[in-house]
Order: C-alpha cells, then sequence, then structure tokens
C-alpha cells in the first residue's frame, strides 16, 4: 500500500479504504463490493421491517419478537459460519452465505401473498416475514472478529481509534445510500406530499424495495465468488468449537468487564425500541415533510414513510462527520470520555423522540443528534480490542460481542410487550397497560444507568491514558 505524504507509515489514514477501492486492488474491490452490497439491502430494508409488518396486520408484540429474534441470530450465527468456513472453505462458503441472504429478501418479497392465510392468530405472511429473517442474516455471520484482529495488527496501540475510523468510514456509507434509495422508491409510489400511506401502498413500494435489494445480494455474491481469493484467508481455519469458546469467554481481559456491563444496558435499552423508530415516525407522530413550493422529484412534500428514509441518511451524514474526529479527540482526552458520549446519546435519544411534536424540523433535528452515536464508535472498538493479546484480537471480539448479544436478546420483545401491553389469552382481559411513551422512556432509564456504570467503573486503555 502506498504511502500518501504526510501520512506515516504507522498513521491510518481515515479516507485509505475509499483509495484503495479506486486504485481498483483486487482484495479491496472484491471485499468492498460484496461489504457495500450487502449493507445497502440490509440498510433498504431492515430499518422499515416494522413499518412492512404493521401493514401486513402485525401489532407492536409481533415486531418486538421479529427483534428478538434478529438478537437471537446475531448471538449464535457467527460461530456455525465459522465451523462452515471450516468444512468447505471461506469462498463458497461466502458464496452460500451470500445466497441464502438474497433468498432471504426473497421470501420477504413474496410474503404479502400468503396474507390471506391463516396460521393460528396471525397469518402465514407474518410467518414468511420471520422465516426470511433467519435467511436474511446469513451473510453477517462472517467477518466481525476477523475484522478488529486485521485493524489490532495493522495500527499501534495509540492509534486504534482512528484504524477503526478508517474501515467505519467507507462501510456506513452504504448507510447512508440505503435509506435514501428506499426513500425515493415510497416517494415514486405515493403522493408528493406529507400524507401518510395507506398500508397497501407501503406493501407495493415496499416490494420494489426488496426487489432492488435482491439484484445488490445476487451482484454482491457474483463479484466474491469470481474474484475473491481467499488462499491465504484463516477466518475459517481458526474455529475450534465450543471448548475454545468458554476458554476465551473466561479469559475476556479484566478492563473489558465494566465497559460490558455498561454496553450491555445501553444495547438492552436501544434494542428495546430500535425497531420502533419508524413507527414512531410513520404513526405515532406521522410527520412528513411539506414544503412552501414544490420542487423538483420531491414535489410538494414527504410521506412520513419517505421522510424517514431522509431523516436515516441525515443520521449517517453527521455520523460520518463526526467519526475520524472524534477518533482524534480521543487520542487526546482518551477513549472512556468519547465512548461515554456515545453512550449518552444512545440513552437520551429514545426519550426525546417519543416526546417531540409532530414537526419536521424537530423531528429532523433528533436525528442529526442521534448521528452522535456513532461518535463513540471507533473508540468503543479500541476499548474493546486494544487491552487483547498481539493476535488474540478476534478472540476477544467474538468472546466480547457473544456474552452482549446474548445478554441483548429478550429486549425486543419486551419493548413490544411495553409497546402494546399483555393481556390475558383466554378471557381478553387486559393485565397490563402499555404505552409507546412508557416503552421509550424505560429504555432510556436503562440506557442511563448503563451510561453511568461505566462513566462510574469504566478503564481507560493505557495507551490513550
Amino acid at each position: 500500500m502506498s504511502v500518501d505524504e504526510g501520512v506515516t507509515a504507522d498513521e491510518p489514514d481515515p479516507f485509505d479504504p475509499i483509495k484503495q477501492f479506486f486504485a481498483l486492488e483486487r482484495d479491496v474491490l472484491v471485499l468492498s463490493l460484496a461489504m457495500f452490497a450487502f449493507s445497502l439491502g440490509f440498510q433498504m430494508t431492515g430499518r422499515y421491517m416494522a413499518e412492512y409488518l404493521f401493514a401486513l396486520g402485525a401489532g407492536g408484540i409481533t415486531v418486538g419478537l421479529f427483534g428478538t429474534v434478529g438478537n437471537v441470530i446475531s448471538a449464535v450465527y457467527p460461530y456455525p459460519g465459522g465451523a462452515i468456513s471450516d468444512r468447505i472453505g471461506s469462498r463458497y462458503a461466502l458464496t452460500a452465505f451470500g445466497l441464502v441472504s438474497t433468498l432471504g429478501f426473497g421470501i420477504w418479497l413474496v410474503a404479502p401473498l400468503l396474507a390471506d392465510v391463516s396460521v393460528g392468530p396471525t397469518s402465514l405472511a407474518i410467518v414468511a416475514v420471520f422465516v426470511g429473517l433467519v435467511f436474511s442474516q446469513a451473510w453477517k455471520s462472517f467477518g466481525l472478529g476477523a475484522t478488529f484482529a486485521i485493524v489490532k495488527q495493522a495500527v499501534p496501540p495509540s492509534r486504534l481509534a482512528a484504524g477503526f475510523a478508517s474501515t467505519e468510514t467507507f462501510r456506513r456509507t452504504a448507510f447512508l445510500v440505503g435509506p435514501l434509495l428506499a426513500a425515493f422508491v415510497f416517494l415514486a409510489f405515493g403522493e408528493p406530499t406529507a400524507v401518510a400511506l395507506d398500508s397497501e401502498t407501503v406493501v407495493t413500494a415496499f416490494q420494489w424495495i426488496l426487489g432492488i435489494a435482491i439484484c445488490f445480494g445476487v451482484l454482491g455474491t457474483v463479484a466474491q465468488h469470481l474474484l475473491y481469493d481467499a488462499t491465504d484467508d484463516s477466518v475459517g481455519a481458526s474455529f475450534e468449537g465450543l471448548d475454545r469458546i468458554v476458554r476465551d469467554l473466561r479469559s475476556l481481559p479484566d478492563p473489558l468487564k465494566p465497559l460490558l456491563v455498561g454496553d450491555a444496558l445501553v444495547r438492552f435499552a436501544n434494542g428495546m425500541v430500535y425497531a420502533f423508530f419508524v413507527l414512531v415516525v410513520t404513526r405515532e407522530l406521522g410527520v412528513g415533510l411539506s414544503l412552501p413550493v414544490s420542487v423538483p422529484v420531491i414535489g410538494g412534500g414527504l410521506s412520513p414513510q419517505a421522510f424517514f428514509g431522509f431523516l436515516l441518511a441525515l443520521e449517517m451524514v453527521v455520523a460520518l462527520l463526526v467519526m475520524v474526529p472524534a477518533a482524534k479527540l480521543a487520542e487526546r482526552v482518551g477513549l472512556k470520555p468519547v465512548v461515554t458520549l456515545g453512550f449518552a446519546v444512545y440513552a437520551v435519544f429514545p426519550i426525546l423522540l417519543i416526546s417531540a411534536p409532530a414537526d419536521a424540523g424537530v423531528v429532523a433535528a433528533l436525528f442529526a443528534f442521534s448521528g452522535l452515536r456513532f461518535a463513540g464508535l471507533p473508540a468503543h472498538k479500541a476499548l474493546i480490542v486494544g487491552p487483547a493479546e498481539r493476535g488474540a484480537g478476534g478472540r476477544v471480539t467474538g468472546s466480547y460481542y457473544l456474552v452482549r448479544n446474548v445478554l441483548v436478546i429478550p429486549s425486543a420483545a419486551l419493548g413490544g410487550l411495553i409497546w402494546d401491553g399483555v393481556s390475558n389469552p383466554l378471557t381478553g382481559e387486559t393485565l397490563f397497560v402499555g404505552a409507546p411513551s412508557l416503552a421509550f422512556g424505560i429504555a432510556t432509564v436503562i440506557g442511563l444507568a448503563g451510561t453511568g456504570y461505566f462513566l462510574v467503573f469504566g478503564q481507560e486503555f493505557e495507551a490513550y491514558a
């Protein structure tokens, strides 16, 4: 890799991934194409799934269960994925998981055709959405631990945050483009006003979004299969079974334990309400964007569904702008203050959103504020992998995320129960009266507890102290 003037070999350039991409280095090109393609698919679809489920006739509890199933998949997929990679090789494993993820998008696409078939208290369409989730998340099962380990080995300890900012800057561009594409699809299927779309239109528009996601999934799968050279890849070969997992969990560095506790509480709080953000914008607030004059493409305004896509893009613009400066700031003030800032934004955003007036400007400002949570992401990753012994970064990372993801599993289901309330299935009597404001308020309390715990007990990585 060439070194630009003013950037030493030991100093990661935050824009280096983009430079490598345009230099068409084969490995960077292939992996970047696959990552970008699948990230686009996930970001176009994932943040709208609650709206899709509601349009198909589901309620808050179903959305919560959907989120919890996603949490289970995130927790358990990486290790079976490693075993499969060990058996068939990384190239074929990546191809297989790409195809499976694309199939998941396809199942979501055809789910509305099954809406008239009843399955107990729900419809076969809702069941199909859950089945599609099991398939669509497959490609995500690779790469987390390996990515951490590569950055750990490539940069000096005092530059870890900047190293992670380098990788995140490129990857998150798909998080910006995906919601924008979804917003324009909703815009194309609705009237150019701030009026909310009816359920039938939502379903039709989302099916088109899923069709685009399938195209990106096919593109990513074909690119990585034909071009990816895994001769020297050791990701699959590193899996050693459950005994290895247990040993890694027991040997987590002591400085990680307060971070893990605080992180788990903050992520549990976020998991309670994350899937419902779209419903707050489209159904609780029902806020779209009204313009005083008609403008090209947008017309006189944006429906709440289209506006939500622009809100996500705004959030990601802020994230991309702040990650690199925050990583630089961490080198001056330490990792802990920057991580605490990110946790605090995670914690307070739910109560701010659910309490907001139905004003497009206020809601846009809140999503811009939410983008600040990504400021702590590179520092957070550096704080996870920093205390690990050299050569053990991948295992430490995998163990950390396994524990955190398992602890977060029930969060979305709990959020759904509090959102909808609980009734006796036999008598129909209401046992607990739920409310969106209650779910979001409890989430903020839990998030602040996690932030406070880390602020008091969290340890600084010595390279930044």
